[in-house]
């Protein structure tokens, strides 16, 4: 199923595979860094020209709405399923990673939080300078969070979780999203 989010690309999966679609969403995740980090220097060289303008207007969407519930997708969704899970030496393993990729989504939402201010106003037109370390900061924790949930967290979800609770979870993203039913 390919489904039309506004103002993003259209994934190559559906949220009928769950864990395929939070992978995906990494992808756009690193897509709209990478954009942020383009635009650093193309503040210092042309100001907050239109390119600046929709650029910024770009990654405030994506970070405001789908990198949003993509960190709700994890948080009320798939940790507690993978907790539920648990057998054995996977119990605290689950609640160790758990626990550092929620810290992970404090700490970058504190950023978003900050540089959201820098873009909703070269998103308006106002020519300033896009903080270089706060952009770098940001995208470096991005990278390092992602790469842990690709290496660690999707493989043991996909090990250890079965259709029934990856349906839930897959549901769950749906209706976070205003989407009620299958296509």
């Amino acid at each position: 199923m390919n489904m039309r989010l506004p103002g993003h690309s259209a994934p190559t999966v559906g949220f009928e595979v769950p864990l395929e679609m939070l992978s995906a969403c990494h992808g756009r995740v690193l897509h709209q860094c990478a954009t942020l980090r383009r635009l650093v220097p193309h503040l210092v060289k042309h100001g907050a020209d239109e390119n600046a303008g929709i650029a910024a207007a770009a990654v405030l969407r994506y970070f405001d709405t789908a990198a949003k519930d993509h960190h709700a997708d994890e948080e009320t969704d798939l940790f507690p399923a993978l907790i539920e899970s648990m057998a054995g030496s996977d119990a605290v393993c689950i609640r160790d990673l758990v626990r550092a990729l929620t810290i992970d989504h404090r700490a970058l939402e504190s950023h978003w939080a900050r540089l959201r201010v820098v873009l909703l106003q070269l998103a308006a037109g106002t020519t300033m300078l896009l903080p270089s370390e706060e952009v770098e900061a940001f995208v470096a924790l991005y990278e390092q969070h992602i790469a842990r949930e690709e290496s660690e967290l999707l493989p043991m979800a996909t090990r250890l979780l079965g259709d029934e609770a990856l349906d839930r979870v897959g549901k769950a993203m749906r209706e976070r999203r205003g989407i009620t039913a299958v296509a």
